[in-house]
C-alpha cells in the first residue's frame, strides 16, 4: 500500500471517453477520515460538465452500431474485460476507499476491490444464459413477440460508504442491458472513481458508454430533472429518496431507490452465540456501523438477555479501533468530522432517553481522525430514537423481548426494511420466523447479499431492486410485436 500522505491530483474529468477540463476551475480537496489531512485534490463538476456527459452517453446510445446495438455476447466481453482492468487495480482501489471513508482496509480489499469485478462477470453470464426476446402464443389468435431492450442513458448516484461496490450495483446491469451511463458519485469519495475512469478506459469501454462526473452543490437535483436522462437509480438516505421519487414521478421517469435501514437481528432462545461470532460481528459492525444494511437493534429473548448483553460488550470491547489503512482494524474512523458528530448526537440522546450504556459512547485515545468508540446500548425500548433512527455509525441497541411472536411484532415496527438476521440452531424455525419479518432481504445465522439474488428494500428502505435478474430488468423496457 502507498503512504496515505501522498496526495493525488486531478485536473479533468471523464467524458466521452477522455479526460477532458472541465468549465470551472473549482476544485475539492479530499481529505482522510483517519488523519484529517488533504490525500487529494479532484475538479467539481458543472451543470454544463453534467449536459456534455449526458450528451456524450445520448450520442453512444443512439449510434447505429453503438453499444445499444452489440450483440449480449460481445457486451459480455466487454464487461469481463472491465473486471480483468479492475482486478489489476484491487489494492489500489481498497487503499482509496479506506483512505477517504475510513472503512478497514480488511473490508474494502473484500468488497470495493472484488464485488465490482464479481457482479461484472456475473452479469456477463447471465447475458450469455438469458435471451433477449421471446415468443409467446396468444389467446387472441396469433402470438407475440416479446423483446427487452435497454432504456436509454441512465443516471447512477452514488453513497460513500460501499462507493464502488454500489456503483456496480448500477453499473454492471445497466452496461448488461445496453444502456449507457454518467456516474455521480459522493463528495466524501472522489479518488477511487479516477481509478475506475482509468480501468474502463483500459477496458476498451467505447466512448461515452460510462462517463463520471464529480460532486457539486445541486448536481444531484440537476441530473434527476434532466430531460436527456431516461432513468436514476439512486442509493442514499430515504428524505433525499423521497425528493427523487417525487420528482421523478412528476416526469414519469423509472427510479430504482436503495435507501436507509434499520435492521434488527432477532437472536433466538436457542442461539448460538460464541461459534457465530465473526458472522454477529459482520450483520451489525461491517464498514464502522456505516452500512445500511447493518442489524443494529439487536432484539434478545429475556430469558438471555444479560448473556446477550455481555456477549455484545465483549464484541464492542474487542474490536481493534485504528487506522483504516491497517490490516488488523476492525473499526476505523467515521466518514467526517460532521458525521461523528451526528452518530455522537445519537449516543448523547439515547442516554438521555434512559437506555442504558453498556460499553463505549466516547472517542477513543486515538488522535487525530473521526473516530467512535463501538457503543452498545442495553434496556432500550424500541420507541427510542436510537432504535428507530439510521444511526449509520458503530452503536448497537438491545431490545428485550418474550417470545418468537413478539421477536417479529418488533422487528415489524419500523419505518424501514432493508436487512435483517434470524439467529437460531433451528434452521426450520429460523426460516419460520425470516418469513414473517417485513424487509426486502434477511438473512439466517450470516448476512451477506448475492449477485444472484434481488436485494433492495420495502417501506422507507426503498423501491425496486438491484442484483440478480430482477437487477437487469430494471434497465430494460418491454416491447411487445404481435405477429
Amino acid at each position: 500500500m502507498q503512504d496515505e500522505t501522498n496526495t493525488l491530483s486531478y485536473d479533468s474529468l471523464y467524458i466521452g471517453g477522455e479526460w477532458r477540463r472541465p468549465l470551472s476551475a473549482e476544485t475539492l480537496t479530499v481529505t482522510s477520515s483517519t488523519t484529517g489531512q488533504p490525500i487529494g485534490h479532484v475538479p467539481l463538476s458543472t451543470h454544463a460538465d453534467a449536459d456534455a456527459a449526458i450528451a456524450a452517453a445520448r450520442r453512444a446510445f443512439n449510434e447505429t452500431a453503438g453499444w445499444a446495438q452489440w450483440q449480449p455476447v460481445e457486451r459480455a466481453a466487454a464487461l469481463r474485460r472491465l473486471a480483468d482492468e479492475l482486478d489489476a487495480r484491487k489494492q489500489e482501489m481498497a487503499r482509496r476507499v479506506s483512505a477517504q471513508n475510513g472503512m478497514p482496509y480488511s473490508t474494502s480489499i473484500n468488497f470495493e476491490a472484488a464485488v465490482p469485478a464479481g457482479v461484472l462477470r456475473y452479469y456477463a453470464a447471465l447475458l450469455e444464459q438469458v435471451p433477449t426476446e421471446e415468443q409467446r402464443a396468444g389467446v387472441m389468435g396469433g402470438s407475440t413477440l416479446v423483446h427487452r431492450t435497454p432504456l436509454g442513458v441512465i443516471a447512477a448516484i452514488v453513497p460513500w460508504n460501499f462507493p464502488q461496490t454500489l456503483t456496480f450495483f448500477k453499473l454492471a446491469p445497466a452496461l448488461a442491458a445496453g444502456n449507457t451511463v454518467v456516474v455521480k458519485p459522493s463528495s466524501e469519495t472522489l479518488l477511487d472513481f479516477a481509478l475506475l475512469a482509468e480501468a474502463v478506459a483500459a477496458a476498451g469501454i467505447p466512448a461515452g458508454v460510462v462517463n463520471i462526473l464529480t460532486n457539486s452543490k445541486g448536481l444531484g437535483a440537476y441530473l434527476v430533472g434532466h430531460p436527456d436522462i431516461d432513468k436514476i437509480s439512486f442509493t442514499g438516505s430515504t428524505e433525499v429518496g423521497r425528493e427523487i421519487a417525487g420528482r421523478a414521478g412528476r416526469l414519469l421517469r423509472p427510479v430504482t431507490l436503495e435507501l436507509g435501514g434499520k435492521s434488527a437481528a432477532l437472536i433466538l432462545d436457542d442461539a448460538e452465540l460464541a461459534s457465530n461470532t465473526d458472522a454477529l460481528f459482520f450483520a451489525s459492525l461491517l464498514n464502522n456501523g456505516q452500512t445500511c444494511f447493518a442489524s443494529t437493534r439487536i432484539l434478545a429473548p429475556r430469558n438471555r438477555y444479560d448473556e446477550v448483553v455481555a456477549f455484545y460488550e465483549a464484541l464492542a470491547k474487542e474490536a481493534v479501533v485504528g487506522d483504516a489503512l491497517d490490516p488488523a482494524t476492525t473499526i476505523g474512523p467515521m466518514v467526517s468530522a460532521n458525521h461523528r458528530s451526528t452518530v455522537e448526537g445519537y449516543i448523547q440522546r439515547g442516554i438521555a432517553d434512559g437506555a442504558t450504556l453498556v460499553t463505549g459512547g466516547g472517542r477513543p485515545d486515538i488522535e487525530p481522525g473521526w473516530f467512535v468508540t463501538p457503543t452498545v446500548f442495553a434496556d432500550v425500548d424500541n420507541s427510542l430514537s436510537i432504535a428507530r433512527e439510521e444511526i449509520f455509525g458503530p452503536v448497537l441497541s438491545i431490545i428485550p423481548y418474550e417470545g418468537d411472536d413478539e421477536a417479529v411484532r418488533i422487528a415489524n415496527d419500523s419505518e424501514y426494511g432493508l436487512g435483517g438476521t434470524v439467529w437460531s440452531s433451528d434452521p426450520e424455525r429460523a426460516l419460520r420466523v425470516a418469513r414473517q419479518v417485513q424487509t426486502g432481504t434477511i438473512g439466517i445465522n450470516h448476512y451477506l447479499p448475492d449477485f444472484a439474488a434481488p436485494y433492495g428494500g420495502v417501506k422507507d428502505s426503498g423501491m425496486g431492486r438491484e442484483l440478480g435478474p430482477e437487477g437487469l430488468a430494471h434497465y430494460q423496457q418491454l416491447h411487445s410485436v404481435y405477429l
